[in-house]
């Protein structure tokens, strides 16, 4: 009788307990910070069951809060894909605030010498213009990578400051309106312009092509030779070299394509919620992207239901305000001890894997 021979699926068995390990270790980081906060609030003397109550209540409770949250989420959704697609790169960016202002003043300013142009083409252009604008700030960035050596992550975070200063320089200055009195901003774009509601939801148009955005991006990465060499660029810069790659294009094409979705975000926000560039830009939407991709796991769909959590915690900020005078502040702490957690989380998830194959 001929020896029979045993194989081992472990390969087989080695990718799903890799793939609940990477969904398990963000849930178990939001549930260690939802208790870390809910200590918090009790020192601050509050009912944590209430105040969780309320932060349910006031971003998924009701029609008016989903629609609230949904808007929010729009913004997040692209800022977050500003992070998770340089991440397929092997490039840490944080810099999606800047990228986003500028791509919101880009896209106020762009159709006011056109008044009374047929509307179609000029949100085309708005929206045209933020990308173009954010791409090119953060191609900026993807260059200094790779001819300068700088360091993406440092980089990024400060021409986000000087993107941010730009716009301030600007929206208090040349492009000022004379009539915007107590809050500085650029003339207000015609309301003709302005993006339509999704039917049905009463949710600005942003929000569907933010989602649209998300799942072409993972079918790109996933289901493209453009996903595959991309993700080979990320693994090895050496490897990619041997292959015919041209790891300069595709790292500055990868950064200026992400700085143009945090671009459309600033577009979307001005042609759908603002109606023109102010300081009202300016409030974090870049900075929570880089929770939501990092509590995502960079994964493009996944990026959808983490925006709208964290857009529902943004909308119930107000509400915990009102209720139990707790500073609107509140919900940033939360979301600062999520991305602790979740940092935490990652880097006991690298050291799982690591151990996992050894």
């Amino acid at each position: 009788m001929e020896p029979t021979m045993t194989i081992k699926p472990t390969a087989a068995i080695a990718k799903p307990k890799r793939l609940h390990a990477s969904v398990a270790f963000p849930v178990a980081a939001l549930l260690i910070a939802s208790t870390i906060f809910a200590a918090f609030v009790a020192l601050y003397g509050k009912n944590p069951f209430e105040v969780f109550g309320l932060i349910y209540q006031g971003g998924f409770g009701s029609g008016f809060a989903w629609q609230d949250t949904l808007a929010r989420a729009a913004p997040l959704i692209l800022t977050g894909l500003a992070v998770a697609l340089p991440a397929q790169a092997g490039m840490v960016v944080i810099g999606a605030e800047g990228a986003l202002a500028l791509g919101g003043l880009a896209g106020a300013v762009i159709t006011l010498p056109f008044v009374g142009a047929p509307s179609l083409p000029m949100q085309i252009a708005m929206l045209c213009s933020g990308a173009l604008v954010g791409g090119i700030w953060f191609a900026i960035m993807g260059a200094l990578r790779q001819y300068r050596g700088l360091n993406e992550t440092i980089s990024s975070l400060l021409l986000s400051y000087i993107a941010i200063a730009i716009f301030h320089h600007l929206t208090e200055g040349p492009l000022r309106d004379p009539a915007s009195l107590d809050k500085p901003s650029t003339h207000p774009i015609d309301p003709r312009y302005m993006l339509p509601s999704i039917p049905g939801i009463d949710v600005h148009a942003g929000l569907a092509i933010s989602v649209v955005l998300a799942v072409l991006a993972y079918f790109v990465l996933r289901h493209t030779v453009w996903g595959f060499s991309l993700r080979v660029v990320g693994g090895s810069a050496k490897v990619a070299k041997l292959v015919g790659l041209s790891v300069n294009r595709w790292v500055i094409g990868t950064a200026a394509v992400a700085g143009g979705v945090a671009g459309l975000a600033g577009a979307i926000e001005v042609a759908a919620v603002q109606g023109t560039a102010n300081s009202s830009l300016i409030v974090g939407y870049g900075n929570s992207g880089i929770l939501v991709a990092f509590l995502a796991r960079q994964h493009p769909l996944a990026i959808i239901p983490v925006a709208c959590l964290i857009g529902g915690l943004q909308a119930s900020g107000s509400l915990l305000q009102r209720r139990l005078d707790l500073p609107d502040a509140s919900i940033l702490v939360f979301q600062g001890l999520i991305f602790v957690c979740v940092l935490v989380g990652d880097a006991l998830l690298q050291k799982y894997n690591g151990s996992d194959r050894s």
